[in-house]
Parts: C-alpha cells; structure tokens; sequence
C-alpha cells in the first residue's frame, strides 16, 4: 500500500467558460463600431447583435445597441471583468465614455475534468434519474442533477462536464452532490 493521497475530483475540475451579460446603460453605433474596428463583426440583417473578439483574454461578446452585452469565453470573473474594460476602451476609441462599472450578472460556468473513477454508463442510464444516453448518437450521458441546478456530462474513462451552474462554488457543491450519487452505484 502507498501513501498516495486520496483522489480530490477538486484538484482536476477546471472552468472553462463563463457566460456573463451587463449592460453598459448607454446606446452603441453598432455600425460605427463595425465600420471602425477590425475585430468586429455586424450583420444587421441576420442578428441584431454585434460580435467583438478579443485577443488577450480570448474572449467574445455579443454588443446591442441598447448598451446590452453577453460575453463568453472567460476563464475566470478577473477575466471577464478584463474583457468588459477592453470594450470599454474600444467604445471610447469611437467617442462613446461608458461612466459607470458595469455590473456583471454570470449566466452559465463550465467546467470540466476527471473524477477519477471508471464509470458504467449503461449502468448508471437506468439508475440516476434524469439521465438521457444513446451511446449511438453521443458517447456520453446526460445527467441533470435537480437539486444543484446542474447537467452533467459523464463518460466512460471519467472525465465530466458541469454546466448551468452560476458560481465556482456551486460547481464544488455540484461535483460533490455528483460523487456521493455516482458512490452508491459503484461496485
């Protein structure tokens, strides 16, 4: 027997997208921003939303006239709060002062990992409740945890999906609620 320390799912879930909207409580010339920037793309007629990538951090956003903005892509809150400030900035290149700071309402987390267990996924489709699995069209289950507003995405080698949640905090409490569950059904 080794002294190799238990397996903590914690140490291996990782975010890998946060989806956050706000509002910068200002209109925006969609199409002065388009015609002025090159990292923006604006197609009125099939969206009504402006799309800005942004390099450092790799994010996108979606901007509205209304001032309303939806961005994606951050790993981290810090992040995001970067990605917001460069459209800012980008705003006040074309001669828009954005004079508040804009609240940031988190929509989704991802994340994503290992749990570090095989899992019987045929097993676990009649078992679970709200499970979806149809290992013809996809390899993994869909497994809607109820109680921790989140879904699931489990495969066979053990490494998960966590969607729907709205904190780094409830992914934890998500992915613990998860194990206790998948606990009772291993062999």
């Amino acid at each position: 027997m080794t002294d190799k320390k238990a397996f903590n799912p914690h140490d291996d879930i990782t975010v890998v997208n946060i989806v956050v909207s706000t509002s910068l409580e200002h209109d925006i010339p969609l199409e002065k921003m388009a015609a002025t920037l090159s990292n923006t793309e604006y197609n009125p007629e099939q969206f009504p939303g402006l799309v800005i990538r942004i390099r450092e951090p790799k994010t996108s956003a979606l901007i509205f006239s209304s001032g309303n903005i939806v961005c994606t892509g951050a790993r981290s809150l810090d992040k995001v709060d970067e990605s917001i400030q460069k459209i800012i900035e980008s705003l006040e290149k074309i001669g828009i002062k954005i004079k508040i700071k804009p609240k940031i309402n988190v929509q989704n987390i991802v994340a994503s990992g290992n749990i570090g267990m095989d899992l019987n996924l045929n097993t676990l489709a009649m078992k679970l409740d709200n499970t979806e699995y149809e290992p013809e069209q996809f390899p993994g289950l869909v497994y809607k945890l109820m109680e921790a507003k989140a879904t699931f995405l489990l495969f066979s080698n053990g490494k998960i999906v966590c969607t729907g949640t709205k904190s780094e905090e409830m992914v934890h409490k998500a992915v613990d609620m998860l194990m206790d569950n998948l606990k009772k059904f291993k062999k």
